[in-house]
């Protein structure tokens, strides 16, 4: 891939109102990020949305920069040394930057995640499980926030932890957790999906927590409330289809109501990291993508699309999500037509993706 070609990749990725599966969806119906940035304006056009503007170029060079002056670099979904597991979510996270040993992300990974202003016994059972789970060769992934988040990458320390972070790569949040910071970029390796030099906000946690358990086999939920981030991550990971795992607490413990209440829906109970080996044991390491656009015989340069063609795809769009495939059958419109024309309608706020490759009707 040339310098090019992936500074057009990050401009896409960056741009606001791009979402991962509009950004799978442009490369997959151009070819390329340079194509796909080349059509860009004529499809905002189409969209009614001329306020979008694609994110400069010259960011993104002076992101690579600052990121490759510190000893981080940028990976790409397309990159051969993408991380194999992510790479099967639907859709992946277009761009990621890493800070640290990579190679980490080749052995098996679980999540632990838990409360911030956890009990002793909460952080006692992070990291001694995280202890444990490193020591049979698995790498444990956490979020580098306060409590068992940290307890988790102190345990895991030794043998490699991967700490995935809302802020940009450089960002150190909390404050606390500088020194910790650099032990994990120094041992273990620091993941973000925010630009170089971005301040977390708290729709950058949703993200973040969908890198935990994209990265991981399963998650170890360990002391959570009943509305708490961890139950997020474990909702994510079960989209995900991945194991989702849960430490009993006491009943006489508000920290716990949400973790007990994993186990009451389901999850699988652990006390122990003998007892999460055997849980993900089964789980398949990798799985084909379910996003796939389509390949329909057609050259993009001959398409034309009229009102009639956008006015039967918002016709046949609900409010139930369907499949590409469907909409085609429904319209008598090609898939890869179909794919274009949501493409705007996406970014008219009219259609909205879901995993899977599903599309529905957002209005």
């Amino acid at each position: 891939m040339t310098d090019a070609e992936r500074i057009a990749r990050v401009q896409l990725a960056r741009t606001k109102g791009v979402g991962p599966l509009t950004y799978s969806r442009f490369l997959e119906t151009y070819g390329s990020g340079l194509a796909a940035l080349e059509a860009f304006p004529e499809r905002v056009r189409a969209s009614g949305r001329g306020e979008l503007k694609l994110y400069p170029a010259d960011k993104v060079r002076r992101e690579f920069d600052e990121t490759d002056h510190i000893g981080a670099r940028i990976i790409l979904s397309g990159d051969e040394d993408y991380p194999e597991l992510l790479g099967h979510l639907s859709p992946a996270p277009p761009v990621i930057t890493v800070w640290g040993n990579t190679d980490l992300l080749k052995k098996p990974c679980v999540a632990l995640v838990g409360s911030r202003n956890a009990s002793a016994a909460a952080i006692r059972i992070a990291h001694d499980m995280a202890h444990d789970l490193g020591n049979s060769g698995y790498t444990v992934v956490s979020g580098l926030a306060r409590g068992v988040d940290t307890a988790s990458h102190n345990g895991s320390l030794s043998t490699g932890t991967v700490a995935v972070i809302a802020g940009g790569i450089d960002n150190i949040y909390p404050a606390q957790n500088e020194n910790l910071r650099n032990q994990i970029k120094d041992t273990g390796l620091v993941v973000s999906e925010s630009p170089f030099g971005h301040e977390p906000r708290a729709n950058d946690f949703p993200r973040r927590n969908r890198l935990i358990t994209g990265l991981s086999l399963g998650v170890v939920v360990i002391e959570a409330a009943q509305r708490s981030g961890s139950l997020i991550s474990a909702r994510t990971a079960l989209e995900q289809g991945r194991e989702v795992m849960a430490v009993p607490g006491s009943p006489l413990d508000n920290r716990t109501r949400g973790s007990n209440g994993l186990i009451r829906s389901g999850a699988i109970l652990v006390e122990n990291a003998e007892q999460v080996i055997e849980a993900i044991a089964p789980a398949a390491p990798s799985q084909p993508s379910l996003f796939e656009m389509p390949d329909d015989d057609l050259d993009d340069e001959t398409l034309e699309f009229s009102e009639e063609d956008r006015a039967r795809i918002i016709q046949a769009l609900s409010p139930t999500a369907t499949t590409i495939a469907d909409i085609s059958l429904a319209t008598g419109i090609p898939s890869r037509k179909c794919a274009i024309l949501l493409v705007e309608l996406e970014l008219e706020g009219i259609a909205g993706s879901l995993p899977g490759g599903l599309v529905r009707r957002q209005n």
